[in-house]
């Protein structure tokens, strides 16, 4: 694969395609199920299960590594988002349309966890390290936006058609069709903008020109070193905010009688929609430049406490319930700054962790645990919410994004991995 001198016409709409259907499978789903009168006990267990592909990406990620071209992988894999979404449109208006649109959004998943698995590997093999530390923060920023695009702009278009019909299922319905048709759209882009210097016999290779087993990939991983502590921080860091994402939108939604804030979808969805995007984008922009100036090591803790203290903001909102708007806006600007900046140090931690021989089925195992430590959390989340309240739900969640920074002082790795040559800065 040769180095690809162009990513800026790639990277960022690709990493947009990754993030995008994420966003909607994982979150929008729990805003649509919510506005269609689904409780939060079921929208926390089985939305929470829709994580599962992610998890087990790695089961196939060889495969991917394999056979064909990841560029052909991640069009085939869009596409096929891009009808899912269509499908779930049209079955919301059905009986039992719970049931079916949660099958259907089970097929996208799995769909989006294998366009993952070859957009990562793309990245990694299209990319010098050099130029894969300046874009982390770049795609990172376009997944985060593709994402609040989801919960932002998507979730507005359905807020505001819910008022045009007063009907909140002809309003989803419409909004889905509407997703689908900017997932197919952005895939044409993919098909004509993605490099296609790739051949179709690459396989993953070791440091003598062979092939790996399937086996081999997998024993590799776990034979890394510290790999024991390295899952263990991975499967624990995103305890709080696995939490956090399930139950913050029915948390500003619900009614003040309830614990709620009483917003409106649609001002969800501008909430995050506008000052979000502005706030993660600087924060991601910054985590980038960061890491890439000076390295991992001196950045790792401070953006990891930027991720998490703005939870502080969440706990104050559902003790005192302000009426100003402002304050709702402030505490997610917090957030989403902090989420864009932080959340740089922790992908670029896990690409340490794949570096060497395999690293695209190591990526793959590496995010699908930590997939597995969102899984998990959020299937309970809606329990543990409805029992503690609001208020001190997100102090239980504040508490829970403890054991991931404790571990994380005993992570070992070159403290200016990610840092550009003086060379490249040149």
């Amino acid at each position: 694969m040769k180095t690809d001198n162009r990513p800026w016409y790639w990277i960022p709409i690709l990493s947009f395609a990754s993030g995008l259907p994420y966003a909607i499978i994982i979150s929008v789903s729990v805003i649509m199920y919510k506005n269609l009168g689904i409780n939060n006990e079921d929208i926390g267990i089985y939305t929470s299960l829709l994580y599962l592909p992610w998890v087990i990406k790695p089961l196939w990620s060889p495969f991917i590594d394999l056979y064909s071209t990841k560029r052909k992988w991640f069009l085939a894999m869009q596409f096929i988002i891009a009808i899912s979404f269509l499908i779930v449109g049209l079955t919301i208006p059905l009986n039992h349309f719970f049931v079916i649109s949660l099958a259907i959004f089970w097929v996208a998943a799995f769909a989006s966890a294998s366009n993952d698995v070859a957009s990562d590997g793309f990245y990694l093999i299209a990319l010098e390290k050099e130029q894969q530390s300046f874009f982390l923060g770049i795609r990172s920023t376009f997944y985060r936006l593709s994402m609040l695009t989801g919960n932002g702009l998507i979730v507005i278009i359905g807020g505001y058609l819910e008022q045009q019909y007063g009907d909140k299922q002809k309003a989803w319905s419409y909004t889905m069709i509407i997703v689908g048709l900017l997932m197919a759209a952005i895939t044409i882009y993919n098909y004509f903008t993605a490099p296609r210097s790739e051949t179709t016999n690459v396989k993953e290779l070791d440091t003598e020109g062979s092939k790996k087993s399937f086996t081999a990939v997998f024993a590799s991983f776990f034979q890394k070193k510290q790999i024991g502590l390295a899952l263990a921080f991975i499967l624990l860091f995103r305890l709080g905010e696995s939490q956090l994402l399930k139950m913050l939108t029915p948390f500003l939604i619900d009614d003040i009688a309830v614990g709620g804030m009483g917003l409106t979808t649609q001002d969800v969805g501008i909430i995050y929609g506008t000052f979000g995007v502005i706030a993660l984008t600087v924060g991601g922009i910054f985590g980038g430049i960061a890491i890439s100036r000076d390295g991992l090591g001196k950045w790792m803790l401070p953006m990891f406490l930027a991720m998490h203290l703005p939870i502080i903001g969440f706990v104050l909102l559902s003790h005192f319930h302000p009426s100003s708007v402002y304050y709702i806006y402030a505490t997610v600007i917090a957030e989403q700054f902090g989420y864009g900046f932080g959340f740089a140090a922790f992908m670029m931690y896990l690409i340490y962790i794949a570096e060497g021989e395999s690293k695209t089925s190591h990526y793959a195992l590496a995010t699908g645990f930590m997939a597995l430590g969102m899984m998990l959390p959020g299937m309970i989340s809606g329990y543990i919410q409805e029992y503690l309240g609001y208020g001190n739900f997100f102090i239980w969640v504040f508490l829970a994004t403890i054991p991931g920074l404790l571990l994380s002082r005993f992570l070992i790795f070159p403290k200016d991995f990610g840092k550009k040559s003086a060379a490249i800065k040149k």
